[in-house]
């Protein structure tokens, strides 16, 4: 499916999800048993079609910024040992599943399967898989197929932890062998009637460039759409600090008046700071500053292999200086502080290290999907073993850096239906460009992480310091984040696969001061990427800040909108009061140096 098609299906889906909405919020205050009946078969008519709209949104199973780990090619490599020597061991088992294959090929032959994909599993989406007597069974024996194996392991005897990595390993095998990734599709087909070959030859030219110059995997996204500071990170702003580590980006004030105490938004290092200033309709920087905010941001050094030795402690001292700039900028005592992703991990360090020097120079902290008790449980978790980090490690160090690339690959094969195949299919087989989409854009424009740095993350995925008092130091202050007593506005998304919500409301509870959690109904991406205008959002809001997050999703109550708008209610209560907008960027002390998006995002 190409992806006009797929922005076609998404439209339609998110106009029915608005639709549904809106006839629940009518029903809402009906007492009556019809009503309540009624209003229960609409909310889970909504779940599906919610559900069914996350798998259309490609850059939801997007890496994200998650420097920490990967997979293997050892510990695929003993998953698949265990798996074979699970046969060998169980020879009955997988007879009577060969048996039951065949029983199942046979009903597909005959024409009595009834076996089709899940709603959600949109390769199936051709008319003709279904109409077509060849296509119906070649689809029917596939997830036949597809079916026994995974049972096979459901009904072995490996231990919990084997069989989830036996599961993942042989989806990732058994999705590889899809009809639909062949020129047995037949969209494929179809297309290549259609242009007389000419879909095969631009396919084939595609594969080759990939080849050359990705990797060997398909291209997400047309790069050559794109120009960073052109038509795309394009608000107003200067550059008016620089240090080894970064620059520090103010942006224009677009009202006459704004809050006297500024915004410092931290982005992670292994992505560079635009997705907070995308398109002006995608802009949370743009946004910010319509409501009166005074936003700084953070944009990060490409590191080389000359800078392999900064670690989590260069990173801090540089964001404390770019913080003393803000505040000599601004004339604020203070700063609210915003950190996402893995770069909530950074800004959560300073706040802990800045609390433990007993330094009042942030005000209240808003932590974006990011996870800070490392305890988690995710497809990636499962390879975590101490092996596998001693691997990481190594590789960093060996080279210098970790290349994001490298971690982009990694990622893609955590999510190969969308991150590897759905372009596979759209790039060779059906010959078409790769989308110009600015997300997919900044999630290719990925930045180094030295290698000491990568390791500190690693060092911290094995012992969850930031959950451990003391663990962590900082220019010798030990790291306490209950010592962190501003209020804090935490936000995870509802189907974040990469920072789970519930790993995120348990990073809600390291901090000793009030907190605000929200939860958004989106994923990774989109939970950041959430501006008013979308009419398919909603967030959860509890007041209370129980002890699990069980507790808390029973007693949240949903909103309809954007988290934003309440985020920016929150933020200003906390930012002083309203005075004149400055007539020029920077102070005599720290002048502009530079037009946003600055130098550092070029590199």
């Amino acid at each position: 499916m190409d992806a006009q098609a797929a922005k076609n299906i998404s439209e339609n889906i998110s106009q029915k999800i608005a639709d549904l909405s809106q006839a629940i919020d009518h029903l809402e205050h009906d007492d009556s048993q019809a009503a309540k009946r009624f209003r229960r078969q609409l909310k889970n008519t909504l779940a599906h079609h919610e559900a069914d709209q996350e798998s259309y949104i490609d850059y939801e199973n997007m890496a994200g910024p998650n420097p920490i780990i990967g997979i293997h090619s050892k510990d695929v490599f003993d998953t698949l040992s265990i798996m074979l020597k699970q046969a060998l061991s169980n020879p009955r088992s997988i007879f009577q599943q060969t048996l039951r294959l065949g029983g199942d090929w046979l009903q597909v032959l005959l024409g009595n399967s009834s076996l089709r994909p899940d709603a959600r599993d949109h390769r199936f989406q051709d008319a003709a898989w279904y109409d077509s007597i060849f296509f119906r069974r070649l689809m029917q024996g596939y997830f036949a197929w597809h079916h026994r194996l995974h049972e096979w392991i459901e009904e072995s005897d490996l231990t919990e932890c084997d069989r989830r990595r036996a599961t993942f390993i042989l989806s990732i095998l058994t999705e590889a062998c899809s009809p639909t990734n062949t020129l047995l599709n037949p969209e494929a087909l179809k297309r290549c009637v259609e242009t007389s070959g000419v879909s095969l030859v631009q396919g084939a030219r595609h594969f080759v460039h990939d080849w050359l110059h990705n990797g060997g995997l398909p291209s997400q996204v047309n790069m050559k759409a794109f120009c960073v500071g052109e038509n795309i990170a394009v608000s107003p702003g200067a550059v008016v600090f620089r240090n080894e580590l970064l620059e520090l980006l103010q942006y224009q004030p677009t009202t006459t008046e704004v809050w006297q105490r500024p915004l410092f938004l931290i982005p992670p290092q292994i992505n560079k700071y635009y997705i907070f200033d995308l398109t002006p309709e995608k802009s949370f920087i743009q946004h910010a500053t319509q409501q009166g905010m005074q936003v700084f941001v953070c944009s990060w050094r490409n590191p080389k292999i000359e800078q392999r030795d900064w670690g989590l402690e260069n990173y801090v001292v540089a964001l404390e200086d770019a913080l003393d700039a803000v505040i000599e900028i601004t004339g604020s005592h203070d700063v609210n502080v915003m950190g996402a992703c893995s770069g909530g991990i950074t800004a959560a360090t300073l706040l802990g290290y800045l609390a433990a020097a007993n330094k009042s120079k942030v005000n209240s902290f808003t932590l974006m999907v990011s996870v800070l008790d490392l305890n988690i449980d995710n497809d990636a978790a499962l390879f975590a073993t101490d092996r596998s980090l001693a691997q990481a490690k190594s590789y960093s160090h060996r080279r210098g850096v970790l290349e994001g690339k490298d971690l982009a690959r990694v990622f893609a094969w955590m999510r190969p239906n969308d991150l590897i195949w759905h372009y596979w299919v759209n790039n060779y087989l059906l010959g078409y460009e790769p989308p110009a989409n600015e997300v997919l854009y900044w999630n290719n424009d990925t930045t180094r992480l030295p290698a000491e740095l990568h390791g500190e993350f690693i060092e911290m995925y094995e012992e969850n310091p930031l959950h451990k008092p003391g663990l962590l130091k900082i220019c010798h202050q030990p790291i306490d984040l209950k010592q962190v007593t501003v209020d804090t506005y935490i936000m995870a998304g509802m189907t974040d696969h990469i920072t789970p919500w519930e790993a995120c409301y348990r990073s809600s509870h390291l901090f000793g001061g009030k907190c605000q959690f929200v939860l958004s109904n989106s994923g990774h991406i989109q939970s950041i990427l959430n501006p008013p205008d979308n009419k398919k959002s909603y967030y959860f809001l509890n007041h209370e800040h129980p002890k699990t997050a069980k507790e808390w999703k029973l007693g949240a109550h949903r909103i309809g909108g954007s988290w934003w708008v309440h985020w920016i209610d929150w933020i200003s209560q906390r930012s002083a009061e309203k005075v004149p907008a400055p007539q020029q960027l920077g102070s005599a002390s720290y002048p502009a140096l530079d037009i946003a998006p600055g130098t550092y995002v070029h590199e």
